[in-house]
């Protein structure tokens, strides 16, 4: 998938557990893992927004774009 999330870059930044970031944002740490791990196909804006809020950054610094191999840009 072209959008790779970097919450474990944060994550060390911040010396916080997954466990506690999920705590402190209101999801499950299953939930957090699928979004950390990129399994997740959406994330909601307010979740997003939690996570920037807890972690101290903008989204920008929890995801970004890089594309695939071969893959042709419209």
């Amino acid at each position: 998938m072209p959008i790779v999330v970097d919450i474990d870059v944060m994550l060390a930044k911040r010396k916080m557990s997954v466990g506690e970031l999920a705590d402190r944002v209101g999801i499950t740490p299953a939930n957090l893992a699928v979004l950390k791990n990129g399994r997740a196909k959406a994330v909601r804006f307010t979740t997003l927004a939690a996570l920037c809020a807890v972690l101290d950054c903008q989204p920008g610094e929890l995801l970004r774009f890089e594309e695939e191999d071969g893959a042709a840009r419209p």
